[in-house]
């Protein structure tokens, strides 16, 4: 366990060092031979020996941490399945060059674990490089992202998750797991890109536009928002069939998706 002192808070670092969550973790995948696998945060390499052992193709582990990524070349120096990329995984998810049919596992820090997901939504190719995203995140951001209309949780992240992505939740993690041990429990979910999604659009960033807009005064009705984004023209709510009376958590996640496609048919 000494080994483990310097997780660093500033790069959200709480290491899994439960050996039966990292099998239940492992067997949502179907890791065949001819799978590459890429690993976000290996950390100090526990998930990473358990993806060996099931003998993939090929592990690409990303490793923000320099000390971290030299500790990992040195523990599988043996594997030559296994590359040690130092790295940020928001960079290489901008150059979009990491292969194609990916299975992703990702203990995914913290701190930016929002807008990892986030990324790998926005990809301007779709379908994406990736055939099924495998991530650890804190409980609480997870029942964000599996929320549904008129809770508390239902919000942006819900609407932009489930745009692109079937999703879903596998099971909890209690927060002894982890070294450091953090404040809160954490939750695995799986995401799989949708094969029929009919709700193409031009330019992802106008869903986040949309969600932004509506979602500036959850508390109160959606009128004043809609119509500065559709430059008070009130008949669109119409063609919507669309209630300006409601709040943005009272509208369902297609609905955003409804607006998002007609501001792009007027605006884009």
């Amino acid at each position: 366990m000494s080994s483990l002192r310097n997780a660093k808070k500033s790069l959200g670092q709480n290491f899994l060092i439960d050996a039966n969550i990292i099998n239940k973790i492992i067997k949502i995948a179907n890791i065949e031979e001819n799978k590459t696998v890429l690993e976000i945060g290996p950390g100090y390499g526990s998930l990473t020996e358990k993806i060996i052992s099931a003998n993939p193709h090929k592990i690409v582990a990303v490793e923000k941490d320099v000390k971290l990524s030299n500790l990992l070349k040195e523990k599988f120096q043996n594997s030559t399945n296994v590359n040690i990329i130092n790295n940020d995984i928001m960079d290489l998810i901008k150059n979009d060059n990491l292969g194609k049919n990916l299975i992703v596992f990702g203990n995914l820090p913290y701190n930016i674990s929002t807008q990892i997901l986030a990324a790998l939504i926005m990809l301007e190719k779709w379908p994406p490089w990736y055939d099924v995203l495998i991530l650890m995140f804190q409980k609480e951001v997870a029942d964000r992202i599996l929320a549904k209309k008129k809770s508390s949780s239902y919000g942006r992240l819900s609407i932009l998750s489930n745009w692109r992505l079937d999703i879903k939740k596998h099971f909890d993690i209690s927060n002894n797991c982890f070294f450091p041990k953090p404040k809160v429990n954490s939750t695995v979910l799986s995401f799989k890109p949708k094969k029929n999604n009919k709700f193409i659009l031009k330019n992802p960033k106008n869903l986040e536009h949309i969600t932004r807009v509506l979602f500036s005064n959850r508390r109160k009705m959606i009128n004043k928002s809609f119509l500065k984004i559709f430059k008070q023209n009130r008949f669109i709510a119409s063609d919507l069939k669309l209630d300006l009376k409601l709040r943005a958590e009272d509208l369902n996640i297609e609905m955003f998706y409804k607006i998002t496609k007609k501001y792009e048919e007027l605006f884009c």
